[in-house]
């Protein structure tokens, strides 16, 4: 019921996830990130403790594939689960379980990782690796064309209703953590046009958290 990609920026060092389900908030249960670690999508029948692990042993040493293969070895009910992970060198590792749902695949490249479970069309992962390595600008905007490559692929066997994207840098909070979870509409179309609007202030944001005496403006009104 979902279709995803973890991503690293080689030139920035940024690293992001997207992901997109036919189920509410799916964001909020398979989306993780940490600044000079990587990044980590854990979806098909969800265990949320999943991500935070991989992360913490990418955090430790090792590469995104020593960390899924770990996962794989000890994580409960691991047939069940579809995990995701690139590391800070660009190395990318997919675990799929035998028992994820649907039709279910997968497709790797340096600095990024796709799967999906309940697709449309098994080419759908390629499609988003081949969507990202093919697009340009920040990683944000990567990411947004890379899952709309994968929605025009086919996409997941049902509509989606909820998207979200997760990016993270040199501090350690998301810079962006933005999300649609739930609409009738085409998510993916609604998560571009709040990145549009969001990725402008982003900077803004961060040198509000670090030093507010060096912030910008804040645009809103009865702000002078």
């Amino acid at each position: 019921m979902t279709f995803s990609l973890v991503a690293r920026c080689r030139e920035t060092g940024m690293f992001g996830v997207a992901v997109a389900s036919s189920s509410p908030a799916v964001a909020a249960r398979c989306a993780y990130a940490r600044a000079g670690v990587g990044a980590v999508a854990s979806q098909n029948v969800t265990d949320p403790t999943l991500g935070p692990r991989a992360l913490d042993l990418m955090a430790g040493g090792a590469s995104a594939a020593e960390a899924v293969a770990i996962l794989r070895r000890t994580a409960a009910h691991a047939d069940y689960r579809q995990i995701l992970a690139v590391d800070a060198a660009g190395g990318s590792a997919i675990h799929s379980g035998p028992h994820a749902l649907g039709t279910f695949a997968e497709a790797r490249g340096v600095d990024v990782a796709s799967g999906g479970n309940l697709l449309a069309d098994a080419r759908v992962p390629a499609a988003i690796v081949a969507g990202f390595e093919g697009a340009t600008g920040p990683l944000g905007d990567r990411l947004i064309a890379a899952m709309r490559a994968g929605r025009d692929a086919g996409g997941e066997a049902g509509p989606i209703h909820s998207i979200g994207m997760k990016l993270v840098r040199e501090v350690a909070w998301p810079v962006a953590d933005l999300r649609v979870d739930w609409t009738e509409a085409d998510p993916i179309e609604d998560l571009a046009a709040l990145w549009a609007r969001y990725a402008p202030q982003l900077d803004a944001y961060v040198t509000r958290a670090l030093d507010p005496r060096e912030a910008p403006s804040y645009g809103v009104p009865g702000d002078e």
